[in-house]
């Protein structure tokens, strides 16, 4: 190993592997040394993708290593504290997939061990480096539209029966919901570009089209080969080997108000044709909206004044073309670049644990509210003392 490279722990090389390929980069930065999954399989596979890794069973074996530099936790998300908080209390610096955990109080904990540890903790919203969302974000700083008042996020996962539906995604015990786990991603960037949390929300919602599917497999059956098509699978009734319990919504519509009084709407449907995300946003001043998120997509902005609908904005912004061989759009291998700088030098970083939290906190209690008739719920705070040492770049403390 070249004296440059850090050397990376992996736990777990299931859905999310394609984060451990991407941070593999041996003599440019980081490799991948020693992996974690107690299936074989999933091993196997690891140690035909990464060259020199090792390959264990038990993730304590990982944690215990001494020479690794860094952990990335990859498995499912209720998972996510024991494992990472193992980690920090080695005082191994950690890398955790969206969504932080599946509870406020889980990922309250993780923060927490972070901060009195003085270990570095980083959380991979990869969304933050999409360059449709930076783009949407550059438009709002240069104040195009004003100051920002409402925020609306419309998202058609029509890969959702396939991604969501067929595995432990689909259930309430592994997930909370998918207002939480899949949503996580977008409340982060509506925060982002609002320049404001959820202090109050509202939601509805259901389980309309997988609930009633009767084609589920046995329990303890693995998902079947074909699990997922690109072109396959439509309409959503013909999808077979769902998952034993489906107990998540797959249709959901929430109403927000942040804490700098900006009001937002989130909508999420699972059965949709077609996959995208919609961002409109606007100001006192105009609005922007997105067209498309990858190549050749646009963000139109509307300012100069009045008038009927007209597809001929005032500017229209071309998305910045990104190499998508990382994945999410080219995001990954960004997201990776600063978890390694971060190791690395520390200071400031594009993402930010407390703003995963909060988008975790937003999908609990928009969770909470459907199921409870849409009755509004108030999102809690983060402690003032972990807020702070986050904000300053985890750099007031010294590791223990």
């Amino acid at each position: 190993m070249t004296t440059t490279d850090l050397a990376l722990g992996v736990l777990g090389y299931g859905l999310r592997g394609s984060l451990a390929r991407t941070a593999h980069r041996p003599g440019n930065g980081a490799r991948v040394t020693l992996l974690a999954d107690p299936d074989p399989a999933a091993r196997e596979k690891a140690a035909a993708d990464l060259p020199g890794v090792r390959t264990v069973a038990d993730h304590r074996d990982v944690v215990a290593d001494r020479s690794i530099d860094a952990v990335l936790v990859l498995t499912p998300d209720h998972t996510h504290a024991e494992l990472a908080c193992q980690a920090l209390r080695a005082g191994t610096p950690v890398f955790l997939e969206k969504p932080l955990e599946i509870t406020v109080e889980a990922c309250d904990t993780i923060l927490r061990t972070a901060y009195e540890t003085g270990t570095p903790l980083y959380v991979g919203h990869n969304m933050r480096h999409m360059p449709v969302v930076r783009l949407m974000r550059d438009i709002v700083a240069r104040g195009e539209i004003g100051a920002v008042k409402a925020v609306w996020v419309r998202h058609f996962v029509g890969y959702g029966g396939d991604w969501y539906f067929k595995d432990w995604h689909a259930e309430r015990r592994h997930t909370t919901g998918l207002l939480l786990q899949k949503a996580a991603h977008d409340l982060d960037v509506l925060h982002w570009i609002a320049g404001g949390y959820t202090r109050t929300v509202q939601a509805l919602g259901d389980l309309m089209v997988y609930g009633g599917n009767p084609h589920r497999r046995a329990p303890g059956e693995p998902k079947t080969a074909d699990w997922y098509t690109r072109d396959g699978h439509w309409p959503p009734s013909t999808q077979r080997d769902l998952n034993p319990v489906i107990d998540v919504e797959d249709v959901s519509l929430v109403n927000m108000r942040l804490d700098n009084g900006v009001l937002a709407a989130y909508q999420q449907c699972h059965f949709t044709p077609d996959y995208w995300r919609n961002y409109t946003v606007i100001g006192d001043a105009g609005r922007l909206e997105n067209f498309g998120d990858g190549p050749g997509a646009v963000v139109k902005v509307w300012n100069s004044r009045r008038s009927g609908y007209r597809a001929d904005a005032d500017a229209e912004h071309a998305v910045p073309d990104a190499q998508d061989e990382g994945g999410h759009g080219g995001a990954d291998p960004l997201l990776i670049d600063e978890f390694v700088r971060f190791v690395r030098d520390g200071g400031r970083t594009d993402t930010s644990p407390v703003a995963a939290r909060m988008a975790v906190a937003a999908g609990v209690r928009a969770t909470e509210s459907l199921r409870d008739g849409g009755r509004p719920r108030d999102v809690p705070p983060l402690d003032p003392d972990l807020a702070a040492y986050f904000d300053r770049g985890q750099t007031a403390r010294t590791r223990n």
